[in-house]
């Protein structure tokens, strides 16, 4: 059902844009026919992007997603300003046509006369045979005279008469205005977004406060990063540079949050090998995101290639993190899309039996699950999945799913704290949400 929606939903897209850039800007004939088939092999284009990349079909994958992804990110945001023009579109309409009455309505005046000083003489009527009356001769454009042979005499040439072009009609005129300012506006945005989501990190610097903390775990600094997405359109580069941001917050616990990647092991696993160079004091510590269920290789492969690249999995579990002779609980539970796969979230097992005197730092892929936490006394919880919205206006849309978009808010009694992610999903496109790294600092 999800897939069928999915597919109805981007066939709408693709019919609406047909409508407003192929048929209110063309008329009846080949362009329009051309333009038909283009729009026909991009709805092909997106549909099979996602095959590609979600089946083990990594050859495809590759060569379909910078291509389907972006102009995926170019139909969304087409159809934004589209709809945000209909309402101008509209307006400019009863104007223009009622300027087309107002010049259909207005009398033509004949020019004046002038009045000669003498009085016309009245010629006599003349009779004229049928067979002598004076050709009619069409008027024509200039003669032009073209130089013959030599010695021969100049040929006049008679230019044909060209009728002035046809005036644009109103529909045809509205038309690629409309679809030319909702281009520009979609190319700028889609633009400026690859450019933020390509470009490095922002390094986002949070202090939360945890009312019954122990004071000599003041100022311990977790390295928050989630969303990652290894895939496709990701390389090496990606987390290296990611790595290298942590790494030069000099943290005392680094947390990945979910979402590390989108592909199997063998398809993926290159990518995420720089993982075993991040440096903290306490170590680097991750918990299972949505993504990970998706993966064609299953989760577990991914659980045991982190544990080998240094990153401890907090499957359902929790750590004690020793700091200056205090000790603060760490403790993670798996995301929600595990329970399908029997590897669902377990609260009672990740936080029963504690000492509840002392604060705890729950590591949940989605804010959601903070109404879990709540009833289990945890203080603070670090989330991601939501990406910030990723590309505006989504983040309207996420938070009616979600209880916190981004940053750092309150729920049911629990600090909630929800990074932007470091990577992207889908379009390599971020527009009012760049990609975070956080350093976040316990007072």
């Amino acid at each position: 059902m999800v897939v069928l929606v999915f597919v109805g939903l981007i066939l709408l897209a693709h019919y609406y844009l047909w409508h407003r850039m192929v048929r209110s800007t063309t008329g009846p004939g080949r362009p329009r026919k051309a333009l038909t088939w283009g729009m026909v092999g991009l709805f092909v284009l997106v549909v099979g992007t996602f095959v590609g990349t979600r089946m083990e079909l990594a050859e495809l994958g590759h060569w379909l997603a910078w291509p389907g992804y972006v102009w995926l990110a170019l139909l969304f945001y087409l159809v934004l300003f589209f709809l945000v023009l209909e309402v101008p579109r509209a307006v400019a309409g009863v104007f223009l046509r009622l300027a087309e009455r107002k010049r259909a309505a207005a009398p033509v005046l004949a020019p004046e006369r002038k009045r000669s000083p003498e009085p016309e003489l009245k010629p006599e009527p003349v009779a004229v045979l049928a067979s002598t009356a004076a050709p009619v001769v069409e008027e024509t454009a200039p003669v032009e005279t073209v130089p013959s042979a030599e010695g021969a005499a100049p040929v006049e040439q008679v230019a044909e008469k060209v009728a002035p072009p046809a005036p644009l009609s109103r529909r045809l005129f509205l038309g690629r205005a409309t679809a030319a300012v909702a281009g520009l506006g979609a190319l700028s945005t889609v633009g400026y977004g690859i450019t933020s989501a390509l470009g490095d990190p922002v390094i986002e610097r949070v202090k939360v406060t945890l009312p019954k903390l122990d004071p000599r775990l003041g100022g311990l600094k977790f390295a928050v990063v989630s969303d990652i997405h290894l895939g496709p359109l990701t390389g090496k580069a990606h987390t290296e540079r990611i790595v290298r941001m942590i790494n030069g917050l000099e943290a005392d616990v680094v947390a990945i949050v979910g979402d590390l990647v989108d592909g199997s092991v063998a398809e993926l696993g290159a990518l995420a090998r720089p993982l075993k160079n991040l440096e903290s004091r306490y170590g680097a510590y991750f918990v299972t995101g949505n993504h990970e269920y998706f993966s064609p290789g299953g989760f577990a492969e991914w659980i045991e290639e982190l544990g080998q690249l240094g990153v401890r999995p907090l499957r359902n579990e929790r750590v004690e993190i020793t700091h200056q002779g205090a000790v603060l609980d760490l403790a993670g539970v798996n995301d929600l899309n595990g329970t399908s796969q029997g590897d669902g979230p377990d609260f009672d097992k990740a936080l029963g039996n504690r000492d509840t005197s002392r604060s705890t730092v729950l590591l949940a892929h989605q804010p959601v699950q903070v109404g879990e936490a709540a009833r289990h006394g945890v203080d603070l919880q670090l989330s991601g999945h939501t990406h910030g919205g990723q590309m505006a206006p989504f983040s309207l849309v996420v938070g009616l799913q979600q209880p916190v978009v981004s940053g750092l808010a309150t729920v049911d009694g629990v600090q909630v704290y929800v990074t932007r992610g470091a990577g992207f999903w889908g379009p390599p496109v971020r527009v009012g949400a760049p990609p975070e790294v956080t350093m976040l600092e316990l007072a």
